[in-house]
C-alpha cells in the first residue's frame, strides 16, 4: 500500500471574512463639557472647532472613522440649553434630538465631579430614547486624588442609566483604549455607510467658515461670540492657490468695532490664524479675505438661521 501523494501547491485554509460593522454614535452633554474635543481626539485628527467658552459647537457635524471591517460615525451635536429663550438655542436644541432618536448609541459627557440643572436636564431628555449610553467623566486628568471618582460614579450610576462608565481626559487621552473597546461592543453588523477616506459629511466650505468663527469665539470676550456667524462667499480653488471670501455677521455696531479691533489689528489676527488652519485642512495657499457686516437680529430669527444654514431642511 502506498502512501497518498501530498499536494505541496494546495492553498492554506482561508479564515472567513470579518462581517462589516457599521454604527451612529451621539456625543452629547451641555454645553462646554468637551463633547468636540472628545470627537477630535477620537478620530485623530481637528475637524470640530473648539474654545473654552460654551455653545462654540452649533452645528451637527459628522465624524467618520473607518477602520478595518468597522465604521464609526460619530455625531458632535450641539450642547443641549436649559435656555431656550432666543430661536438659536432652540434651534441647537431641536439638532441635538433629532440626533439622539436614530443613533446605535449616545456617549454622554460631563465635566468631573460637576452636576448641573444643565446636566439633570440632558439626563432626562436622553432616558427618553431607547438607546445605549456611554458617560464619559471627562477632564479626570485634573483630579488629583483619583479615589474621590468612586463616590462620583455610584451617583451617576444612580442618575443615568449606564451600560458603561468612563473616567477619562479627552485632551490627554488617557483611558481612550476602554472607551473605543466600549463603543465598538454596540456596532452592529451592517454595511459601511460611507467611504472608507472620508471622515466628515460637511463640505470644506463649511469647515473654512467654522475655523474663522473659532479665531473670533477664541480672541473676544464672552458676551460677543453668541451674536456673531460666519458665511462664506467665495470659495474657488485655482490649481495652485483657493481664493476664500468670509463674511463675518454681528448683531450690533460695537461689536463690529471690536472684531476689526484698533487699526484693524484683530481682525487682521483672527485672518491669519484662520488661514493657517485652513491651509493645513486643504494642503494648499489660500488667500482669505475677511469682513464684517452689521444683520441685527440674526440669532433669534428662524428665517435668517435656515439661510446660513443652521436649519437643515
Amino acid at each position: 500500500m502506498t502512501d497518498a501523494p501530498t499536494n505541496s501547491s494546495a492553498e492554506p485554509a482561508k479564515e472567513p471574512k470579518a462581517e462589516s460593522r457599521c454604527g451612529y454614535v451621539a456625543i452629547v452633554g451641555r454645553p462646554n463639557v468637551g463633547k468636540s474635543t472628545l470627537l477630535n481626539h477620537l478620530l485623530g485628527q481637528k475637524l470640530c472647532i473648539t474654545s473654552r467658552k460654551p455653545q462654540t459647537t452649533r452645528h451637527t457635524l459628522l465624524g467618520i472613522k473607518t477602520e478595518d471591517n468597522l465604521q464609526v460615525v460619530f455625531v458632535d451635536t450641539p450642547g443641549i440649553h436649559t435656555n431656550q429663550e432666543r430661536a438659536i438655542n432652540r434651534v441647537m436644541n431641536r439638532s441635538a434630538a433629532s440626533v439622539i432618536a436614530d443613533v446605535d448609541l449616545v456617549i454622554f459627557v460631563v465635566d468631573r465631579f460637576e452636576w448641573s440643572e444643565a446636566d439633570e436636564y440632558v439626563a432626562k431628555y436622553i432616558s427618553n430614547y431607547e438607546v445605549p449610553v456611554i458617560v464619559a467623566i471627562n477632564k479626570v486628568d485634573l483630579v488629583e486624588d483619583k479615589e474621590e471618582l468612586l463616590p462620583h460614579l455610584q451617583f451617576l450610576s444612580e442618575k443615568v442609566k449606564a451600560a458603561d462608565l468612563i473616567p477619562l481626559s479627552a485632551l490627554r487621552r488617557t483611558n481612550f483604549e476602554q472607551l473605543e473597546e466600549s463603543i465598538n461592543r454596540f456596532m452592529p453588523e451592517a454595511p459601511h455607510m460611507f467611504p472608507e477616506d472620508q471622515i466628515t459629511d460637511r463640505s470644506e466650505r463649511f469647515l473654512a467658515a467654522e475655523m474663522v468663527r473659532e479665531k473670533i469665539t477664541r480672541q473676544l470676550g464672552a458676551e460677543v461670540p453668541y451674536q456673531v456667524t460666519v458665511e462664506i462667499e467665495e470659495f474657488r480653488v485655482e490649481p495652485k492657490v483657493t481664493h476664500i471670501s468670509a463674511l463675518i455677521l454681528v448683531e450690533r455696531e460695537g461689536q463690529k468695532k471690536i472684531i476689526i479691533g484698533n487699526k484693524g489689528e484683530r481682525i487682521k489676527n483672527i485672518g491669519q490664524q484662520a488661514r493657517a488652519d485652513m491651509e493645513s485642512l486643504l494642503g494648499c495657499k489660500v488667500m482669505l479675505k475677511t469682513w464684517v457686516k452689521v444683520r441685527s437680529g440674526w440669532s433669534d430669527d428662524e428665517r435668517a438661521l435656515r439661510s446660513l444654514g443652521y436649519i437643515d431642511e
